[in-house]
């Protein structure tokens, strides 16, 4: 190595260790062009980021985003070998085939930007950038038309015969906000991403775990490494019966006088990169369960030393592929080192929201976000502790009907059938979702996403009550999306169970005060004579008498508050 050489090797090994020192992060992306985003912007917190959405929402294409733009990867492979129309939006690509007909557009482009956050870098600060912010630090990647095929392009287009993006004609550069065209090597942030629903292997190894792994060694692991697979290929050849082989491969061999040999490869630098497989308790990594592989790639991911190789962990639905048991793990993991880390996770599960915290939920729907970081501390806590709820359930959700336990869930499934030709309320896109008695954590949800949401909730004799806990939701708070539906006739009797009153204002008293002893009877299968006999009954088999409504081929009657949540 030269003077010069070594100089300029020096001041970039400086660089980056300033770099490693401070604390990076990624504030915000803006992605043009790329897939479902023709024009789309999120901003990402310093720590753990949490995006949930519905199927084709376009989650991952936002962690694929990220990771293309930091790694110049894609499914896999290099984007040099990837570039394809489907990569790009096709609502853009589309219009500029129908400009061809008539006044040509000019060619769609698709681009990345990545806004950095935390110490500052002054050789990545400037203002090429979509925002035009002088103040902002980051890069933009990019895939465009290049310049020096225009009179081609133009050849191409006076054919009138362009029925495609022209891909063959574009180019794919990084630049940062000062104007200068860098390398994904000379990127000071790296990504790690994380998909356990898919497997991408090179050689018979992994080629993700195979990067975090190198990730994680120092250079003179990765030289004694080497070393020892340069060793490997020495002793193969000079083994007696790999002589004797070729030998006798070289003797039946009469078309060329040169030397053919059985050998190791050892064509490039990191040619044990491809020939070594990573093994876990000694079998192949890829023979692992697809669970334990993630599990595997996130913990090495979060370890100390891969984070200066690996600043955002791209994490893809980690719940796939994992027990309850083995998913609490990685959760505890994750919550105990993100700190130190920037991760971004796509889920569906309810679980993962709640137990990582949901005012770190992004909620992503037509193609935009909602946050949920105005939550109260209250309601953050109680999820998190309390995480079995199923609160994407209703995020993720057109409308929704809010009631207490299984029984009301099955009544009011039963009303909807009733008064909709027999189908069932989630086949209209409406979710029954049984909230025990947390309905107004669940407001709060309601109130961040403002999706139409009713609540089917007992008076238990007490309006005034009533009244007050729901006194932001009800008459002059009204809100257009959320409606609260009580029976406000409070019935009373003398039944006692035990020591205690019984409560005449729950859903099975109102089910008999409206269906009469002989039709409950005859649902049942009982043969009580004597109201508060069947109250009893009704009270201590609540689900069971929930399903028997629920199965039941008469026409039941339902009592007027639960059908009007259903009509509303």
């Amino acid at each position: 190595m030269g003077n010069h050489d070594g100089k300029r090797y020096f001041l970039a090994e400086l660089h980056m260790g300033n770099m490693r020192r401070h604390r990076m992060f990624i504030r915000k992306v803006k992605i043009h062009n790329f897939k479902c985003y023709r024009d789309f912007e999120i901003t990402l917190e310093e720590g753990l980021n949490i995006v949930v959405g519905d199927n084709e929402a376009g989650k991952s294409t936002i962690l694929e985003a990220i990771n293309l733009a930091l790694t110049g990867i894609i499914s896999g492979k290099s984007i040099w070998n990837e570039i394809s129309q489907y990569i790009f939006n096709k609502e853009a690509v589309d219009e500029y085939i129908v400009s061809l007909g008539t006044a040509p557009i000019a060619l769609p482009y698709i681009t990345i930007e990545i806004f950095f956050g935390g110490d500052e870098n002054p050789l990545m600060n400037g203002d090429a950038n979509s925002d035009r912010d002088n103040s902002a630090e980051g890069f933009c990647f990019k895939i465009a038309f290049n310049d020096k095929y225009a009179d081609e392009y133009e050849a191409l287009v006076q054919q009138r015969n362009v029925k495609s993006l022209p891909i063959e004609y574009y180019d794919i550069t990084w630049t940062t906000f000062a104007r200068d065209a860098i390398t994904t090597r000379s990127i000071p942030y790296k990504s790690s991403l994380i998909d356990s629903s898919e497997y991408r292997y090179k050689s018979g190894n992994d080629l993700y775990l195979s990067r975090i792994i190198k990730g994680s060694l120092e250079p003179e692991d990765i030289t004694s490494i080497a070393q020892a697979h340069r060793k490997m290929r020495d002793t193969f050849i000079n083994d007696p019966s790999i002589e004797a082989i070729n030998n006798k491969i070289n003797q039946d061999a009469s078309l060329t006088d040169k030397k053919i040999a059985l050998s190791v490869e050892l064509v490039t630098k990191n040619a044990w990169e491809n020939s070594l497989v990573t093994q876990l308790d000694e079998i192949p990594f890829h023979y692992v369960g697809k669970g334990e592989q993630c599990v595997v790639k996130t913990e090495l991911a979060l370890a100390k030393r891969t984070s200066q190789n690996a600043s955002i962990i791209l994490l893809e639905e980690p719940e796939n592929h994992l027990s309850h048991t083995r998913l609490n793990q990685l959760i505890k993991c994750i919550s105990e080192q993100y700190a130190e880390k920037q991760i971004l996770i796509s889920t569906h599960s309810s679980f993962v929201a709640n137990k990582l915290g949901l005012r770190k939920v992004m909620l992503l729907e037509n193609l935009k976000i909602i946050k949920f970081s105005e939550l109260s501390g209250d309601t953050y806590n109680f999820f998190k502790k309390v995480a079995g709820y199923d609160t994407l359930r209703m995020i993720l959700c057109k409308k929704a009907i809010l009631c207490e336990g299984d029984s009301d869930e099955l009544v009011i499934q039963k009303a909807y059938m009733q008064l909709n030709d027999g189908r069932l309320p989630i086949e209209d896109g409406i979710e029954v979702i049984s909230v025990g008695v947390s309905f107004l954590r669940f407001l709060e949800l309601a109130d961040c996403i403002r999706t139409k949401i009713a609540v089917v909730t007992d008076n238990d004799g007490d309006m005034a009550a009533i009244n007050k806990k729901y006194e932001n939701y009800m008459g002059a708070n009204q809100k257009d999306y959320i409606k609260i539906c009580v029976d406000d006739v409070v019935d009373t009797g003398t039944l006692k169970i035990g020591n205690n009153d019984y409560n005449y204002n729950t859903l099975e008293p109102k089910l008999l005060k409206a269906n009469g002893l002989d039709k409950l009877n005859r649902i049942f299968g009982t043969d009580y004579t004597d109201e508060d006999d069947l109250r009893k009954f009704m009270k201590h088999n609540k689900t069971e008498c929930g399903l028997k409504i629920f199965e039941s081929t008469e026409q039941i009657e339902i009592p007027e508050y639960i059908l009007e949540a259903i009509r509303w």
